[in-house]
């Protein structure tokens, strides 16, 4: 059975699958687009990114060629990051452009994915006793970069900080803050989080 992707345009999601049923109960009054073409699939991701639509789905039987067709109306890139915890099982979150978000990053060439993941913690959040213990998901957003529409694929990996070292913010990353955060208290900072980043908490059952 092939795995739907979710793809968040400004927050908004648009469906990938293979099938058109069964729909989560969340996108239940999404329009559900049939093998769209170029132009179709350009007119709805249009209204998905200036607010004209809150939600479509796109069905066509292989969701990995749909994901490529997707992919032609945007700038890919290719990004990893880290759900961190402490053995404490506080979770660490940090603040930037007035979010609570994870460390991820940007890919470089020739470096595999969790290389990118462990240097761009290192790089954000200044914690280099990391160990990584596996995948947990895969990611898609979009935003906007100078005249470009960057399609973000980010490949997330749970990991543990064992160090003992301090959190010194990445100020040319916008971070603000970085905080290690109980449990409990998770869902507060995920309020005012984004729709991918709860997928990530999602996938790794917190």
């Amino acid at each position: 059975m092939q795995e739907n992707i979710t793809i968040y345009l400004n927050e908004r999601p648009l469906l990938l699958c293979a099938d058109s049923s069964p729909i989560p109960a969340h996108l239940s009054n999404a329009k559900i687009y049939e093998n769209p073409d170029y132009q179709k699939m350009e007119s709805v991701l249009q209204k998905l990114e200036n607010g004209k639509k809150e939600a479509a789905i796109f069905v066509a039987p292989d969701v990995k060629q749909l994901l490529k067709k997707v992919t032609l109306h945007f700038t890919p890139i290719v990004a990893a990051g880290g759900l961190i915890t402490n053995p404490a099982g506080e979770i660490l979150m940090l603040f930037r452009r007035g979010k609570w978000d994870l460390p991820k990053g940007k890919q470089d060439p020739g470096e595999d994915l969790e290389t990118c993941a462990i240097r761009e913690i290192k790089e954000e959040t200044g914690l280099y006793s990391i160990t990584l213990e596996h995948k947990l998901t895969e990611t898609f957003h979009y935003y906007p970069m100078k005249n470009k529409k960057v399609l973000k694929h980010t490949y997330w990996y749970k990991m543990l900080f064992t160090g003992t070292e301090l959190t010194i913010p990445q100020i040319e990353e916008d971070i603000q803050d970085i905080e290690w955060i109980k449990p409990e208290n998770i869902n507060k900072y995920l309020k005012y989080s984004y729709a991918n980043i709860r997928e990530v908490f999602r996938a790794a059952d917190i």
